[in-house]
């Protein structure tokens, strides 16, 4: 399976600090946000991976290379102007990049240190890794992965019933930003448009071909700098014999 990594977006709640350095490579505990995905990807066997970029792209080329100092395999999307979750998509298939099967796709402003990829491997197929069937329907386009709401999106994204993503109902989760596609999926975006993921998804998920499931580990959108220094934030150890 290949994964995409999007970060092409430029950051604006983050500013100022934005302005010089790209989002996805601000630090949480020392390490790129970006890196935490790459690293976890691979320890899930998922090597080749897509990264798309437009604001100072360039720098994230520079700190990640091609990816062999981490084992993955690494190419690049550069897009002049962000075309949008979809639209980034759109674009990297439409220049061969992510294949006809498959793929995960993620932000790569996220911070899930402890998301386990191996998940993500059996998501659309008709049997997990042991051979046990999978709840995904075979007409399922679109696997997703949610989150209980944070405080800064209470209102949620999707309804969730028995692997079913929904539009409507309640109570509504929040899309973690992590899921898993068929390529046909975008067919009907242009490439070099600019298109948002979220009405697609929510139109696809009206017509029931959307499935997921809630995952309960620890993530965070990091979106401001309040938050990012609340991540960086030294560790509280208690005291021995408490």
């Amino acid at each position: 399976m290949k994964a995409m990594i999007l970060a092409a977006g430029r950051g604006e709640r983050m500013r100022p600090l934005t302005d010089a350095c790209p989002k996805p490579l601000l630090k949480v505990r020392g390490r790129p946000l970006i890196l935490w995905q790459v690293l976890n990807l691979v320890r899930a066997g998922i090597t080749d991976i897509v990264i798309n970029h437009a604001h100072l792209g360039h720098m994230i080329e520079a700190a990640l290379g091609d990816g062999s100092r981490y084992g993955a395999r690494i190419a690049y999307s550069p897009e002049g102007t962000a075309l949008e979750t979809a639209g980034g998509i759109a674009r990297a298939r439409a220049d061969g990049l992510l294949g006809d099967a498959p793929f995960v796709a993620l932000s790569g402003d996220i911070y899930a240190p402890h998301f386990d990829f191996t998940q993500v491997l059996d998501a659309l197929q008709d049997n997990d890794v042991w051979g046990n069937p999978h709840p995904a329907d075979k007409r399922d386009i679109a696997w997703l992965y949610l989150v209980k709401n944070p405080p800064f999106h209470p209102q949620g994204d999707f309804a969730l019933s028995n692997y079913t993503i929904r539009s409507d109902g309640a109570p509504k989760h929040t899309f973690a930003n992590i899921g898993v596609y068929r390529p046909e999926m975008f067919d009907g975006i242009v490439p070099g448009e600019r298109a948002k993921l979220g009405p697609l998804l929510h139109d696809y998920a009206a017509r029931g071909l959307v499935g997921g499931e809630l995952y309960n580990g620890m993530w965070e959108n990091v979106g401001t700098p309040d938050q990012l220094a609340a991540l960086n934030a030294p560790l509280v150890v208690p005291p021995k014999g408490q």
